[in-house]
């Protein structure tokens, strides 16, 4: 699964793959649509899904590796994003065992779970081992 070239930009909703870069800012694409748009840096921030890791008690885990733990899990385990708090931290508490409730809210974990639904149905995820082959 690559997530390099998959962006969250502040103050736009959805995700983006990102089309190219200008010294300003990047160009980016909305993934349902395909319409690109110039996001300028002076008024954006651009976070790609790959950088981003979750908090354990230990160490972190990376996004990805969130998201091929999910994939081998029964998709009826996995909440949407608009079910109560005390599901969603059960139902990430049951991914990821020991992460750290001091420091992963629950906004946090409900935009993680609405990413891993959206590129899940457009078939963006797929498990290590299918690339490898």
């Amino acid at each position: 699964m690559d997530l390099t070239k998959i962006l969250s930009v502040s103050g736009l909703p959805g995700l983006f793959t990102m089309k190219g870069n200008r010294s300003n800012g990047l160009i980016v694409e909305d993934i349902d649509s395909g319409k690109g748009r110039f996001c300028s840096s002076r008024r954006y921030q651009f976070t790609p899904l790959e950088s981003i890791a979750i908090y354990t008690t230990d160490d972190t885990i990376p996004l990805r590796e969130v998201f091929e733990k999910m994939l081998k899990i029964d998709p009826n385990k996995i909440p949407t994003p608009d079910k109560s708090d005390d599901e969603l931290k059960a139902a990430f508490k049951n991914i990821i065992p020991d992460y750290d409730e001091d420091r992963v809210y629950v906004r946090d974990m409900k935009k993680m779970f609405r990413w891993y639904h959206f590129l899940n149905d457009r078939k963006l995820l797929t498990a290590s081992s299918e690339e490898e082959e």
